[in-house]
């Protein structure tokens, strides 16, 4: 009975020691995949991967690059991302198709960032009537043409579409192979550098909330991780309000581009930190969703908008 009891109380002794040891250790960082384009409006992300932000909450994030729409949202949908930076109207139409998502944040919307340039020839919209349209097709640039030539009664019958990455379209419009292109940042600032005789024809500040980002997440993804994902966010977004120089430069280089040719860039859009999403999230974040997915319908890149009154992840802001 003593050999047991001094047995039962070595192990005890033991099991107590480990768990001490294990609870004096931080725990292993959680790997987490997020999808993500050059585009400055997801910079918040490359900051906190360059200051060591996502470490310090305790996650290991690998930020994977994709060129195009297209390829971002494949790669989400087919389950090897967790999360994924999107427009908000693919995730919309993503979550339309029955893709198991939720919108965790968004990040930002664009006013000047997106927009239709064109040679100063071209002073209207309508004046697109046949003319060769450079863009990329399912992105936020097709979203803006579909949507300025329905506000001046056109559809995409009236010109001639010609689909190419976003990075290519301004490129293209300044060898003379379109006519008009429609693109983001950096993309609109380089092409108006390039040739002084091209403008903003139209941009996505004529409706605003129409072009803008969320970080969409897998439905599954524990709360543990989406809280600490909303942390980096607001630190990060924190340190680009704080140090906007170096915070600039960090995001520049991930977009290819310098702080200066992005000046434009930066000043058309607007960042949205975590306590502004929870009070969008509880406002009026629902009906501009809306709004996006009724426009979307109308020109046709949804076939039904979807039920959105589960898309929101309200958990995340109730904590």
């Amino acid at each position: 009975m003593y050999r047991r009891f001094t047995r039962l109380f070595m192990i005890v002794s033991l099991l107590t020691v480990v768990l001490s040891a294990c609870a004096g250790k931080p725990a292993a960082p959680t790997t987490v995949r997020i999808g993500t384009q050059p585009w400055i409006g997801y910079g918040p992300w490359w900051i906190a991967k360059e200051k060591g932000i996502f470490e310090k909450h305790g996650l290991t994030v690998e930020l994977i690059d994709f060129l195009e729409d297209k390829e971002v949202n494949a790669a989400f949908a087919s389950g090897q991302m967790d999360a994924a930076n999107l427009a908000t109207h693919t995730a919309l139409k993503l979550y339309a198709v029955g893709l198991d998502l939720k919108i965790l944040l968004l990040e930002d919307a664009s006013y000047e960032a997106d927009a239709v340039i064109a040679p100063s020839s071209v002073t209207t919209i309508a004046d697109l009537k046949g003319k060769n349209v450079a863009y990329e097709e399912g992105t936020t640039s097709d979203l803006l043409i579909n949507y300025a030539l329905q506000q001046n009664g056109m559809s995409l019958a009236d010109i001639t579409p010609v689909f190419m990455p976003a990075s290519d379209a301004g490129s293209t419009l300044i060898a003379g192979s379109v006519d008009v292109a429609v693109t983001y940042e950096p993309y609109i600032s380089a092409a108006l550098a390039e040739n002084s005789d091209l403008k903003v024809l139209y941009s996505a500040a004529e409706y605003p909330g129409l072009i803008s980002d969320v970080l969409a997440v897998r439905s599954d993804l524990s709360p543990e991780i989406k809280g600490k994902l909303l942390q980096v966010w607001d630190e990060a977004l924190a340190f680009y309000k704080s140090n906007p120089n170096e915070a600039k430069a960090i995001i520049a280089a991930n977009v290819g581009s310098t702080p200066e040719e992005l000046t434009t860039a930066f000043d058309g859009i607007q960042f949205y930190s975590v306590a502004e999403n929870k009070d969008l999230f509880n406002g009026e974040l629902p009906q501009t969703l809306t709004n996006v997915a009724e426009v979307s319908q109308s020109i046709g890149l949804f076939e039904s908008a979807p039920n959105l009154s589960t898309i929101l992840d309200l958990t995340a802001y109730s904590q």
